[in-house]
């Protein structure tokens, strides 16, 4: 979420009021921002997307909660040490938070562990651990619109009997000591972006939230008027109505086995009634088809954990196959692909497939994603069901990510077009009519240029380095990963480099690069490729010939708050995954909305940035899709490019050699190992094409107003990628509820009863 101070006063129009107050108080507002901490409570985009959804949700006045963990410890603080990444506890709470509200009259029980008892009467899950969750929430208001949304999230607690109730006669003090087992459900972010650990805790995480979001989702229905009617049998039939759940990944998947469970079990209605209900009211948004991340649940946890939810998942798994044999007669190896369950060394839930069987909509975040989904990775499942699929591209909010972040851009172009934009992004085309407008286009780079200074200073007093405010800021950060490929940007910063040493006296457009991001903390390559980048910045830097030609620079601790400082700054957005692995990306919408051009792949939403701005207006390189499928096909040889290519070839051996690091020249063998021997990602393929174009950005650098100008054609082409028109298409396509645009009016104001200024209908 990041912080919350400046985005509410922006969000609720007192953001002047304020500045002015606090000056008046000889305060500064910009310092006061700083001190509060980032709620880090996820990991990449995922989470951050998350956030810009409910910012969306209450702007266009849906009825709408975001649920999650009330984390303790976010997603670690990044230090860097020797150039190494080091982890430190983020103990944001450290300090309280104002922003929340701690509800312990809406406390709910969660059960873990026990056994089943099945008798006349139905199945019962008895002799559980009881954990209680503790509901904390905090106000997501609307841009403008009085209206304030809700973010509930659930802090574990041990009841108070908590190991004294059993025969636990004599040791009082450990067994309140023992509190902590139970409260460490909520303790801390597994920080893993795009991969499965299958820990027993982690799931208790994801059923932790499932159980106690639903509870309180029918705790809510019931007391609508929906819910209160006196036939039992029909008490639910109106539930896909009131409610729609979407479920963000896999990750709260057990809340479709724990549905289920709450109507079979404990409301006792039918089996098919039951599921009919559970499917309307469950949609799936799929975020990665990388093998690894994709959350495959050992059936002997699951049986352990949660004994009762392991029986619903087999007998949801008997239908669904059931139907499917009745489809293709004798197809077993269908059976075996689209089962829930994979045999194999150990059983294991295919908890994608379990969301997809139990939802009515399944969809991707970018148009070639989406496509990726149903051609690939559950191919079966959507020639089963192709109306299930969907496309949703994502979006971001231009609340946060250009007015609180961007001011000085938000107003220009508020003076061109006016102000309606913030609420209707895609207005921005209207800008397309100033691109050959002198004035605008100088004060477009002036903006841009303060940004560069602001940043620029910034960085002198955090890292101690000089940096050339004139020179390119070329921009690289997201999570560490391989498919990301920071490492086909550490190559081309040393071919930059050789180039500079091999003819000091040629031509060079001066850069700053700035590569960012977080490694998960068991993720042995990521944190390599961190440390190759801090050795290569260490020579570069360092180096007399280079001067200030090119600067190199890791960024420390990349989180919600920097990426508001850096991506204003930014002239280059790097996008370069190799094409088919990034889902949609929302950084790359950040950098275009706030003036960047970016150098991408035809991959996640950089695809649909292209057709929205003009394929000429991005700088597209390397292969598509289907090259990458076609290179599979053949085997993909790295000793063929090293061999062909000779500045490919000096890089690698420089890191091979120990030139970057003369004290310990073997430090690097994993990384280039891996790029000949096993890299899945294709870097040394896609080498040639990505200098070649970092040739022609260098180029067109030199023309600044030629830049600027395609800089305007980027902003202009932004407005798909707000976050609104995502949620607007959620609402209409899968939870068909209606945007409202009306204003509350404000609570100082005595609403006339005469004229009902609010819709009658609820949301859901």
């Amino acid at each position: 979420m990041g912080r919350t101070l400046q985005n509410t006063m922006i969000n609720l129009g007192l953001q002047n009021a304020c500045d002015e107050a606090v000056y008046q108080l000889g305060l500064d507002m910009e310092e006061l921002e700083e001190i509060e901490e980032d709620a880090g409570l996820g990991n990449g985009g995922l989470g951050r997307l998350a956030a810009c959804f409910l910012d969306s949700m209450a702007t266009l006045g849906l009825a709408a909660y975001g649920y999650g963990i009330r984390y303790e410890y976010g997603i670690f603080n990044q230090k860097i040490r020797d150039g190494w990444q080091v982890e430190e506890a983020d103990d944001w709470l450290r300090h309280g938070n104002p922003w929340e509200k701690a509800r312990p009259e809406y406390m709910l029980p969660v059960h873990f562990y026990g056994r089943v008892e099945h008798s006349a009467s139905g199945a019962k899950w008895i002799d559980t651990q009881v954990v209680l969750a503790l509901p904390y929430d905090t106000p997501v208001p609307g841009y403008m619109n009085n209206t304030v949304n809700t973010m509930r999230l659930w802090s574990a607690r041990a009841p108070n009997d908590f190991n004294l109730r059993d025969f636990n006669v004599g040791d009082y003090i450990q067994a309140v000591l023992d509190r902590n087992l139970a409260e460490n459900i909520s303790r801390v972010l597994y920080p893993n972006d795009n991969f499965f650990e299958g820990k027993e805790l982690r799931l208790k995480q994801e059923y932790f939230v499932v159980a106690a979001t639903l509870q309180d989702i029918i705790r809510r229905f019931k007391a609508s008027k929906f819910g209160s009617t006196d036939s039992v049998r029909t008490v639910f039939d109106s539930f896909p109505d009131q409610v729609a759940i979407q479920l963000n990944d896999t990750h709260p998947a057990m809340a479709i086995p724990e549905l289920m469970r709450i109507f079979v079990d404990i409301e006792k209605l039918p089996w098919d009634k039951a599921w009919d209900i559970t499917k309307r009211t469950f949609a799936y948004t799929n975020h990665t088809v990388l093998p690894e991340a994709l959350e495959r649940w050992p059936v002997d946890l699951v049986e352990k954990l949660l004994p009762r939810h392991l029986q619903i998942i087999y007998e949801i798994n008997q239908r669904h196959l059931d139907h499917i044999a009745a489809l293709f007669p004798n197809d077993v190896d269908r059976l075996r692909r689209m089962s829930l369950i994979e045999e194999g060394d150990t059983k294991r839930i295919n908890m994608a497939h379990l969301c997809i069987v139990g939802s009515h909509a399944v969809n991707g975040v970018a148009k070639i994603h989406s496509e990726i989904v149903k051609t690939q990775v559950f191919e079966d499942f959507a020639a089963l069901e192709p109306e299930k699929f969907q496309n949703k591209t994502n979006g971001i909010t231009p609340r946060r990510w250009l007015l609180l972040c961007n001011p000085g851009l938000a107003e220009l172009i508020a003076e061109k077009i006016g102000e309606d934009y913030v609420r209707d992004l895609s207005q921005l085309t209207k800008l397309q009519e100033f691109v050959d407008d002198d004035l605008f286009i100088r004060e477009v780079a002036k903006v841009k240029q303060e940004n560069k200074v602001k940043f620029a200073l910034y960085l002198e007093k955090e890292y101690k380095v000089k940096i050339n405010p004139s020179s390119m800021f070329d921009v690289h950060v997201k999570r560490i990963h391989e498919y990301k490929r920071q490492l086909m940007n550490c190559l081309h910063i040393i071919t930059m480099y050789n180039r500079i040493r091999r003819d000091p006296a040629k031509l060079f457009v001066p850069r700053t690069v700035i590569i960012g991001g977080k490694a998960a903390p068991g993720y042995h390559m990521a944190k390599m490729i961190i440390k190759l980048i801090n050795a290569v910045a260490q020579v570069v830097n360092n180096d007399p010939m280079v001067g200030s030609k090119l600067k190199v620079i890791f960024l420390e601790n990349y989180r919600v708050s920097l990426a508001e400082k850096v991506i204003p700054a930014t002239d280059l957005s790097e996008q370069i995954s190799t094409a088919g692995t990034e889902a949609s990306g929302t950084g790359n919408m950040k950098f275009m909305l706030n003036g960047a051009l970016t150098i991408g792949t035809m991959d996640g939403a950089n695809v649909e940035m292209a057709e929205e701005a003009g394929e000429e207006n991005l700088f597209i390189f390397g292969m598509r899709v289907e090259d990458v499928t076609e290179l599979d096909r053949k085997g993909y040889n790295a000793q063929l490019y090293y061999d062909r290519l000779p500045e490919l070839k000096q890089a690698v051996d420089q890191i091979k050699s120990g030139f970057f690091s003369p004290k310990d020249p073997n430090l690097f063998n994993d990384v280039v190992n891996m790029l000949f021997h096993h890299d899945r990602f294709k870097v040394f393929a896609d080498y040639e094409a990505y200098v070649k174009c970092q040739e022609k950005v260098s180029e067109l650098y030199l023309n600044s107003k030629a830049w600027t100008k395609m800089v305007i054609r980027n902003i202009a082409a932004a407005g798909k990628f707000s976050s609104d028109r995502t949620i607007k298409e959620y609402a209409r396509d899968i939870w068909h509820v209606e945007p409202s645009d009306l204003k509350i009016p404000p609570p100082n104001e005595p609403r006339d009863a005469g004229q009902d200024k609010t819709p009658n209908g609820t949301a859901a």
